[in-house]
């Protein structure tokens, strides 16, 4: 589909701003904006803790609106606030821009779900394009981070000024890729509670969605966990931690598409939930084994539970779309996806202090507790996934099980 291809660049695109900015943001504001750490650690926490609360009634505006117009909206927001860091010179423009640019990001992510559910309307192809999106933002991303290299190599305020622009443009031509999009068709809302109530009073979706967004944790392992652990508790060189992060993201690029099969159905889905959190335990079980190690024989045992935690991702990410696609109502898409990205962010709020205290403080042991929990959460997933597939109106056929 044309219009699909179109967002896919379109991402694409922005996903290049998007690492071309995370690269640079924390010197830029440091150094360039002159800002205190402590303040602008505070104030991406507070972005965060609004992103969270508003994703569900953004998702819930996309279903009243449309998901094509709000998320072009959030997106022209997101462009004017990115290039308004360029003004930012002290703790109140700086949270004046931070609020919008970071809260909407995390609705902006379930509006543009809601809008792939509504162009693709067969389940396991909307995991495939969702798969295929992924990839073209992973693609970006690592092009962004090697530009936003540059720019710290450079060092000086122009760099960080085109790069900021840059950002800013990227996000204009999200806009006007998502604007190439067909809409798509609307469904039918009974008369009753709005999405937000509907979806908050979901139990069933919401354990769902509760229990696979503890996952997203491994999100944390390569950025947070592994770093301390290198510098902290092995005597292996610090580089290794980049040479995981660039395998992890060329195993991304390359089978997240492939690895949609294994959540076609919601069954499917449940049972690769559950396989991807005893690989990821399996995983930080192999990076506990490394401690003191040094030499080549600690640098495989390393790449291997670098392997595996691609295979979890793999694994997670699919899983999570499979179930959410599938256990969504379908006249309130946004709101349910705005639930799914709601509980993700709030497992990422945690993540790096999770892993700073286990890993950063505990060593091995700490690796065998994060096992625990990735153990743990993914347990009750089929047997809630069935509680869910039982509340469904109308129930999930059979052959879906």
């Amino acid at each position: 589909m044309t219009g699909l291809r179109s967002l896919l660049w379109g991402r694409g695109v922005s996903a290049l701003g998007d690492g071309l900015w995370f690269t640079i943001w924390a010197l830029y504001f440091t150094r360039i904006a002159g800002l205190p750490p402590v303040t602008v650690g505070a104030g991406l926490a507070v972005a965060s803790a609004v992103g969270m609360v508003a994703a569900v009634p953004l998702g819930a505006l996309a279903d009243r609106a449309g998901a094509r117009p709000v998320l072009v909206a959030l997106t022209l927001v997101r462009a004017v606030a990115m290039a308004g860091y360029l003004a930012v010179d002290g703790t109140w423009s700086f949270l004046a821009v931070t609020i919008p640019f970071t809260a909407l990001a995390t609705g902006g992510t379930a509006v543009r779900t809601a809008l792939i559910t509504g162009l693709v309307t067969e389940p396991a192809e909307r995991v495939r394009v969702l798969a295929r999106q992924r990839v073209a933002q992973h693609v970006g991303y690592a092009a962004g981070a090697g530009l936003g290299a540059l720019v710290l190599t450079a060092d000086t305020r122009w760099a960080y000024t085109v790069a900021i622009a840059g950002n800013a443009v990227s996000f204009l031509v999200l806009a006007g890729a998502t604007l190439l999009v067909p809409a798509p068709a609307r469904t039918a809302r009974p008369p009753g509670r709005p999405g937000t109530r509907v979806v908050l009073g979901d139990r069933p979706y919401l354990a769902v969605a509760g229990a696979t967004a503890v996952l997203s944790l491994c999100w944390a392992m390569l950025s947070a966990g592994l770093p301390l652990w290198l510098s902290g508790w092995t005597r292996l060189p610090l580089g290794l931690g980049g040479i995981v992060v660039v395998l992890s993201s060329v195993g991304i690029a390359v089978f997240q598409v492939p690895f949609a099969r294994f959540a076609r159905t919601v069954g499917q889905a449940a049972r690769t939930a559950v396989v991807s959190g005893v690989v990821l335990a399996a995983s930080c079980v192999l990076f506990a084994t490394t401690a003191g190690g040094s030499g080549a024989g600690a640098v495989a045992v390393v790449v291997l539970a670098a392997v595996l935690h691609v295979v979890g991702e793999l694994g997670y990410v699919a899983a999570a779309w499979g179930l959410s696609v599938r256990l969504m109502r379908e006249d309130a898409k946004g709101a349910y996806q705005g639930v799914t990205e709601a509980a993700t962010a709030t497992v990422q709020m945690v993540a790096p202090g999770v892993f700073t205290l286990a890993v950063g403080g505990l060593g091995g042991p700490g690796w065998l507790l994060v096992a625990a929990v990735f153990l743990a959460a993914v347990a009750p997933v089929p047997a809630l996934t069935r509680w869910a597939v039982r509340t469904r109106q109308p129930a999930e056929p059979a052959s879906s099980r």
